[in-house]
């Protein structure tokens, strides 16, 4: 139905026009009525209907002043039919030089108006297909252009038809919208191309469906953005009745930095989303402090304190802050995981160093609450870790009570942090209480190997970690790895690996430079 207001100072003719006019016949609805042209204008500029039945005669702003005020600010101006009731040849003449599109005489005939409005039905269908074709293929080359411009194509023949085809200058300083709503919904852009609309059209569809603008800071303050914003959030969400979240980017110089623009108003999305959060926000507020990542690292090294110590309170408490720093932050939920995936990892190994079954541990985890790459929101994931922490914490602290009186776990212990120092089996008996006849036998049972055998391997391991990562003398990895004689150190080390350990580094670094 296209919108039709009816505007004349005497009521009783807008009742008749509105009762003796079979509007919906000819396609038409009445969106309004208005007794003088000071009210129709604003209701044209608020309603803005596809037609305008107006008396020519009106006191302070006549028929004509109101088509005329209405050409004058309006991109898009209805289509008029003037009433009159005088039958003034001269009259027609000045409103068909407004551009008038019919001129009625009173009292109104009921089937000549129905030829108007047919005849003036049919014009305004056709403009409209024109228009929206128009439209459409304009939207498709902004849009193909601004795409390429945020996937990081850029050269000086694509800011070129930037300039042109945008109305950009080329260090114009820019700002990009970004709203997040009904994915891939044609319907949702020109919802959003309504609240900018005194701009040249610069709105693109992503590659997820989420609408953006690009806008010229100039043409809109802070406030005003943040007006829009605010409007287009309560009636975006009103109207489709889902969540919707609206970013602006900070604002930078030239068209070479939409693609900066687009990341900054993606990020806060993205972010926000893996919150639960809808509304509007800005990425200047939620940057991420400086030095945050170490924040975050020290917060997990907390924990795993709290979870050696079986502290189930402090775990809680702790897995409160590290959610909060999340929030408070700008971090989309794969860096979140990213650092919980790290705090898996090293309970895993704690697990594993205490002779349990790290997989046992991450199979009942994902029985419970799924793996953590399938969570997508920051509620789910700080569930997650709490789960975690205190399933860790209670296996390990049952795994301390099976090895207290498991003397060769100890011993295994005792070797694993003082291998770098002089170790004998007899020296090991004699620190433990034990027969050392004894203790090699079950060593070597635990182990599968002997005692000399495990602590050379365990030297020669580090020694090649070492070798990769180091730069330091082949004579400081020997002492470093328990070996104070470097020529010895060097024959195990060959005897184990088949190579020098100079010819092992050059290896390792030859690799490196390959990848």
């Amino acid at each position: 139905m296209m919108n039709v207001l009816l505007v004349d100072d005497e009521p009783w003719v807008l009742e008749g026009l509105r009762t003796m006019v079979n509007w919906e016949t000819h396609g038409f609805q009445v969106c309004g009525e208005a007794l003088n042209g000071p009210d129709a204008l604003k209701m044209i500029q608020e309603l803005r209907p596809e037609l305008v039945v107006t008396d020519i005669n009106m006191p302070v702003l006549s028929g004509l002043e109101l088509v005329e005020q209405s050409n004058k600010t309006l991109t898009r101006p209805p289509k008029f039919v003037i009433l009159s009731g005088y039958d003034n040849f001269n009259y027609a003449l000045t409103a068909m030089r407004h551009k008038v599109t019919e001129y009625l005489l009173k009292p109104i005939d009921e089937d000549e108006i129905g030829t108007i409005l047919e005849r003036v039905g049919r014009t305004i269908r056709e403009e409209l297909a024109t228009e929206q074709n128009q439209s459409r293929v304009q939207f498709l080359f902004t849009n193909n252009l601004l795409n390429r411009f945020i996937q990081g194509e850029y050269n000086e023949n694509l800011e070129r038809q930037a300039v042109r085809s945008l109305d950009l200058e080329p260090g114009a300083k820019l700002t990009c919208v970004l709203i997040e709503a009904v994915p891939g919904t044609d319907d949702l852009r020109h919802r959003v191309r309504e609240y900018f609309s005194k701009e040249r059209d610069r709105s693109f569809l992503d590659s997820a469906g989420r609408v953006g603008v690009i806008l010229p800071v100039d043409v809109y303050s802070s406030a005003r953005l943040e007006e829009i914003g605010l409007r287009m959030h309560r009636e975006l969400s009103a109207d489709l009745n889902r969540p919707v979240i609206i970013t602006f980017s900070d604002s930078r110089d030239g068209i070479p930095s939409i693609r900066e623009l687009y990341l900054q108003a993606l990020e806060v999305v993205k972010c926000k989303r893996s919150h639960g959060k809808e509304g509007v926000f800005y990425y200047k507020y939620c940057k991420q402090p400086a030095g945050a990542d170490d924040i975050f690292k020290e917060k997990i090294k907390q924990l795993i304190e709290k979870v050696l110590a079986d502290d189930k309170d402090k775990i809680s408490c702790l897995v409160d802050e590290l959610q909060a720093l999340f929030v408070s932050g700008l971090h989309s939920i794969e860096i979140a995981k990213s650092h919980i995936a790290d705090l898996e990892l090293t309970l895993c190994n704690r697990v594993a160093a205490k002779n349990g079954e790290p997989d046992a541990l991450m199979k009942s985890m994902w029985e419970q609450y799924g793996s953590l790459t399938g969570i997508d929101n920051y509620p789910g994931l700080k569930k997650y870790v709490q789960a975690l922490c205190l399933e860790a914490a209670s296996l390990l602290s049952r795994l301390d009570l099976q090895n207290e009186n498991n003397t060769i776990f100890h011993v295994i212990q005792y070797v694993e942090r003082e291998y770098k120092n002089k170790l004998q089996l007899q020296d090991l008996a004699k620190h433990f209480h034990m027969n050392a006849t004894y203790l090699g036998q079950l060593f070597k049972k635990e182990t599968g190997k002997p005692f000399n055998e495990y602590l050379n391997e365990k030297r020669i391991e580090e020694a090649k970690s070492l070798l990769k990562r180091t730069q330091i003398k082949i004579s400081e990895v020997a002492l470093q790895v328990g070996y104070p004689n470097t020529d010895y150190f060097i024959s195990k080390f060959k005897s184990s690996t088949g190579m020098l350990p100079s010819a092992y580094k050059h290896e390792a670094e030859k690799k490196q430079a390959d990848q």
